[in-house]
């Protein structure tokens, strides 16, 4: 491509660019506007988004860990969004459109397969609701943003995926980036001590809003480092030995991290990948379910009785730290949540079909509040956000169908996970499936107690993560020979 621009264009014509665009610069700093160098920054990813939609994508995955919310750079704006990746997405979902129109469509075993017709279907009932939505803007702009997180880190990531070595390509250049951002909060954090847990609730701003988020992308990630260190030679010491390192700073930035829906959904995510590599049979877990659910049911008093003794509260102190997740009796944290997810519950109750709307919750339910459910840290207004669920969130903006939506979305992955895990006749996918379903499981978890779907934060792994075992179902799973990658679209 390089060789076709000199054949076309003589050397004088480039350096006269080059010299004139160095001088406009040079004018528009001495007049103190300095927006100007940001326009080859700009023209560069259109170009590369054009010729290269791949790499496009790619770079857009490292810096989402790096974006920071436009409220931190501009005070006072009416929508927020993160830079540099959301405008980014968005170029990437228009680009999108317009090669669809033209014909370049995604691989229809991909389009028809289950976990997408399941995205569909939430895709469809956000549209529906947005509609029938309290504030038809702020649920246009959630629909928006979901579908361009979608087509780029689902849609267009089963394309890139079917290069094996591309889906380690993706976590990795996340991996580095992030980090950076692990380090960059551990000094932050070690400024007031480690043992700080309030200061560890803002010690990753501004790439991380609060410890909860940051939290939850380590648990995504902790289950494919460990894959990855698998998939090291053996005689390869030194770079295991730095992936050992590697894997001991994620640790440590979890438990420092003092966010106790993390840790509680990596233990229970290792329950699920014991379950799924001891190959239990689904009939059985379902039982088990059954039986636990019956069991709470039966002694939900008993249980609740000994929850409100519990007066152990959220501390730096690790013990004291593990023993307030269960109590409801005075930690402000819990406490919270339970208020919130009871204003979920009563908007849900009152339209139970189609619910008030995508992203609507917070600006709702500080009605539904009850003056005997509310804490120091409650507010009236709306800024403070969600329904901290990604299950009751939907529930109560998108009706039961919004809830069930997700379930199926989450249902038909983990179906599809297990299937490549089971089924596959490579161990390196069998490995990766494996790590990838533990990961999501993790999220799945966390979901009950926070929800981050709306930012790119989450959603680069979690639609990603989707993808990949769409991706080795369709591609791997029985075919080892990689495919020729299709999302390099031109020369």
């Amino acid at each position: 491509m390089i060789d076709r621009i000199r054949e076309r264009y003589p050397k004088g014509l480039l350096w006269g660019i080059l010299i004139s665009f160095v001088a406009l610069n040079s004018i528009m700093l001495a007049l103190e506007i300095f927006y100007l160098p940001l326009v080859p920054a700009v023209l560069l990813f259109l170009v590369l988004a054009v010729v290269a939609v791949d790499k496009y994508l790619l770079v857009i995955v490292f810096f989402v860990p790096l974006s920071i919310p436009l409220s931190r750079l501009v005070e006072g704006l009416s929508i927020d969004m993160y830079l540099p990746t959301e405008p980014l997405l968005a170029g990437l979902l228009l680009l999108y459109v317009v090669k669809y129109i033209m014909g370049d469509r995604i691989d229809l075993k991909v389009l028809r397969h289950p976990v997408t017709l399941a995205i569909y279907f939430h895709l469809a009932w956000l549209f529906i609701t947005s509609l029938t939505s309290s504030d038809i803007l702020v649920s246009f702009k959630l629909l928006v943003s979901r579908l361009w997180f979608i087509v780029g880190f689902y849609l267009l990531a089963t394309q890139l995926f079917r290069k094996e070595k591309n889906m380690h390509t993706y976590v990795w250049l996340f991996i580095i980036a992030f980090s950076g951002v692990i380090i960059y909060t551990l000094v932050n954090h070690s400024q007031y001590g480690l043992d700080n847990q309030i200061m560890a609730h803002r010690a990753s701003a501004p790439f991380y809003k609060d410890h909860t988020s940051y939290g939850a992308t380590l648990g995504f990630i902790l289950p494919v480092l460990v894959a990855l260190f698998l998939f090291i030679k053996r005689g390869d010491m030194n770079i295991r030995f730095l992936m050992v390192l590697l894997i001991l700073l994620f640790l440590f930035a979890t438990v420092v991290s003092y966010t106790r829906a993390t840790w509680i959904s990596i233990l229970a995510s290792a329950g699920v990948w014991a379950l799924i590599k001891m190959k239990v049979r689904f009939e059985f877990i379902l039982v088990g379910m059954v039986i636990l659910v019956g069991f709470f049911l039966s002694m939900r008093t008993d249980l609740m009785v000994q929850l409100e003794q519990n007066r152990v509260e959220s501390s730096g102190e690790f013990s004291e730290h593990v023993q307030s997740i269960s109590n409801i009796s005075t930690d402000q944290s819990n406490l919270e949540r339970i208020n919130r997810w009871s204003c979920a519950y009563r908007m849900w109750k009152d339209k139970p079909l189609f619910g008030f709307g995508p992203g609507t919750y917070q600006f709702e339910y500080g009605r539904y509040q009850r003056s005997y459910e509310k804490t120091r840290i409650s507010t009236d207004f709306g800024t403070r956000g969600n329904a901290h669920s990604e299950y009751l969130g939907p529930l109560s903006e998108s009706g039961v169908f919004g809830l069930l939506s997700i379930l199926l979305v989450i249902g038909t992955t983990c179906y599809t996970g297990i299937r490549v895990y089971l089924s596959s006749k490579k161990s390196t996918i069998k490995i990766f499936s494996l790590a990838v379903l533990t990961g999501l499981s993790s999220y799945y978890l966390h979901g009950v107690l926070n929800n981050f779907l709306d930012t790119d934060k989450i959603s680069v792994l979690f639609w990603a993560y989707t993808a990949m075992l769409v991706a080795m179902d369709v591609y791997h799973r029985e075919a080892p020979v990689e495919e020729k990658d299709p999302v390099q679209t031109a020369d």
